[in-house]
């Protein structure tokens, strides 16, 4: 009993790498509507109090399923041109019942440089704690002749086999009224994340990411506005990341006609690098909508890699809240927010 318990476990640590771990990050296809997933620099990046949640279901068709649920809340301290954000980020990946939960505080310096152009540096201190979800796995007496799985097992399990961890990441963007460019560099400790005590570490990531707002004209006075003040405007955005052996590129489009969003973008590097295979993973589709300070987005990843559309691709939802804590008694601040979608 107890060598088929060993087996398994050696079995799944073969699998998902605990000698010789090359672990990515949960990604989101929404990067741009994660702010503080994506950059501790965007915390009170709105100038405003802001609470939001993204969800992700990867692979759905497939025991070898990801999802990743992720809930933020940030605000700003005009007083003292900072941000503060505290992000929880919850994982679970796949039929080996590995999940993982981090809590990320976060605290960002807003530095004006000139009339247009602004610099935030940020910094978060996160910890994390990984196990194994053991009632996710079958064992041999679960099964009877038949094939039909149920009961409970015979099995004796260990208490639990788990980790946790501290992790410290930095980041910076630099903005003006239409443009932005920002750079995160994850887990820069590179803490040991290994479930049984040896040396596996999480390698650092790097992530650059950047859009560029063009307001179309309107007919009105003020282009990129109706006469109602909503935005009219298209914004090609990017993302590159890359961490331990693996990179990525995220590259595309959305256009803003409020209250309707739409967008859409490519993932991949069609260019072979790893084993000589080519990276292409999906092509995402994008729907959202912008009702007052509420902020929707609904997208799709349509799989064009190897496992195929028969994966059941990827679904994402994105939601954020802004609203105001601001004393109304202060006079009229000018608000410069950051040219970033408006989810």
């Amino acid at each position: 009993m107890h060598k088929r318990l060993s087996i398994l476990l050696i079995g799944f640590l073969l699998l998902t790498g605990v000698h010789k771990l090359y672990a990515q990050d949960p990604q989101f296809s929404q990067f741009y509507a994660a702010p503080l997933y994506l950059n501790p620099a965007f915390a009170g990046s709105t100038e405003l109090t802001r609470a939001g949640m993204n969800f992700r279901s990867q692979w759905p068709s497939l025991q070898a399923n990801f999802t990743t649920l992720s809930v933020y809340f940030d605000h700003f301290f005009e007083d003292y041109n900072s941000g503060i954000g505290v992000i929880i980020t919850g994982d679970q990946q796949g039929p080996s019942g590995l999940q993982s939960i981090n809590i990320g505080l976060q605290y960002a310096y807003q530095l004006r440089l000139t009339d247009e152009w602004t610099f935030r540096p940020g910094a978060e201190v996160a910890f994390y704690n990984r196990d194994i979800n053991y009632n996710s796995f079958i064992f041999r007496d679960q099964i009877d002749n038949n094939g039909v799985i149920g009961g409970n097992t015979g099995e004796i399990l260990p208490a639990g086999i788990g980790t946790s961890f501290a992790d410290v990441s930095l980041g910076g963007i630099i903005y003006n009224h239409n443009f932005y460019f920002g750079y995160t560099a994850n887990h820069i400790t590179e803490p040991n994340q290994s479930l049984l005590g040896e040396v596996s570490n999480l390698p650092m990531k790097s992530s650059f990411h950047t859009g560029y707002r063009i307001m179309l004209p309107t007919g009105f006075q003020q282009s990129g506005y109706n006469k109602d003040g909503k935005e009219r405007s298209v914004t090609p955005t990017a993302q590159y990341k890359k961490q331990g052996k693996f990179d990525q590129l995220d590259a595309g489009v959305y256009l803003t006609y409020e209250p309707l969003v739409f967008g859409v973008w490519y993932r991949g590097i069609p260019i072979p690098q790893l084993e000589t295979f080519n990276n292409n993973e999906s092509v995402i589709l994008l729907a959202g909508f912008v009702l007052g300070d509420l902020h929707v987005g609904y997208s799709f990843d349509y799989t064009i890699s190897g496992l195929g559309i028969q994966s059941g691709g990827a679904h994402e939802l994105s939601i954020a809240y802004h609203f105001s804590l601001r004393d109304p008694h202060k006079p009229p601040r000018s608000i410069m927010k950051l040219p970033c979608p408006k989810f």
